[in-house]
C-alpha cells in the first residue's frame, strides 16, 4: 500500500502490508519476545502476523499487516497497531541470532520474506 497525504495506507480486501518498527529493537541474550496484533484493531478484521523476537536480534520490526475483510481497511503511520511481549529466560542460548549471523540482523528497512 501507498502512504496518502493524510498518512493512511490502505489494505485491500484480502491483502496484506509490510510496516516497520518506529522503534529500534535491541533483544539482549537473555530475553525473547513476541510481536503480536491488539485486538481492536482483529475485531476489525485487521491482523497482524504473530512475529518472534529471537534473543540477540536487533533492527526494525517488519510487521505483516493482513486485512481478512471482503471490504479495504485503512491503518495510519505512527498508530500502535501491535503490541511486544518479552520473556525472561531461565539461561541464555548457547548460539543467539547475532552468533549464528541471522539474514534479518540489523535489518533498517522493511524486508519481504527472503525464501531459499
Amino acid at each position: 500500500g501507498e502512504v496518502r497525504a493524510n498518512g493512511s495506507v490502505r489494505i485491500p480486501p484480502g491483502g496484506y502490508i509490510l510496516g516497520r518498527s518506529v522503534e529500534y529493537i535491541y533483544m539482549p541474550n537473555n530475553l525473547s519476545g513476541t510481536c503480536v496484533g491488539k485486538s481492536t484493531y482483529a475485531r476489525s478484521g485487521i491482523l497482524v502476523n504473530t512475529t518472534p523476537l529471537e534473543p540477540g536480534w536487533h533492527g526494525y520490526l517488519t510487521i505483516e499487516i493482513g486485512n481478512i475483510c471482503s471490504l479495504p481497511a485503512v491503518v495510519y503511520v505512527n498508530e500502535g497497531i501491535a503490541q511486544l511481549r518479552f520473556d525472561h529466560l531461565m539461561a541464555t542460548p548457547e548460539t543467539d541470532y547475532e552468533a549464528k549471523k541471522g539474514k534479518y540482523q540489523r535489518q533498517t528497512e522493511t524486508t519481504p520474506a527472503r525464501v531459499l
